[in-house]
């Protein structure tokens, strides 16, 4: 993952986790960057300086969170553990039964899984409400 520095055209300043440019510039394009402060898609990547970590550095940068961070962390990681329990897994047919539960086609239940950047795109035109849900290090052990 690849943290960016962003700002929008009204120069609120902001932070933004991406898999690679390539992901940012395609989400930007496809409209799923927006400012937190303002909800403008007009974003741009402000200069920063590179950060390159080794594993020892990454532990240190690991071991730095505050209280606070760590608070808000645990109760993410919450979060994402009760969705997970109280939904039904889904996979990569996540965008598919979405589009069944909201036109009536199916049972109305709590659902998760994967959607391509395309997916999503299509059910936010279509109406659907749907978030992403995080993945921590711990989920994927």
């Amino acid at each position: 993952m690849i943290r960016f520095s962003l700002h929008c055209d009204h120069a609120h300043e902001f932070e933004g986790w991406f898999r690679s440019n390539d992901d940012f510039e395609t989400q930007r394009k496809r409209g799923f960057v927006s400012c937190p402060e303002c909800s403008s898609q007009r974003i741009e990547k402000a200069l920063m300086a590179p950060a390159v970590s080794t594993s020892r550095k990454q532990e240190k940068m690991a071991l730095a969170l505050g209280d606070e961070q760590r608070k808000m962390m645990a109760a993410l990681k919450e979060m994402s553990a009760k969705v997970r329990e109280n939904a039904e897994n889904v996979g990569d047919k996540f965008a598919e039964e979405a589009r069944k539960i909201h036109f009536g086609e199916t049972e109305a239940r709590g659902i998760y899984g994967a959607a391509t950047i395309e997916e999503a795109q299509g059910l936010a035109e279509d109406g659907i409400e749907f978030m992403p849900l995080p993945v921590f290090p711990d989920d994927r052990n």
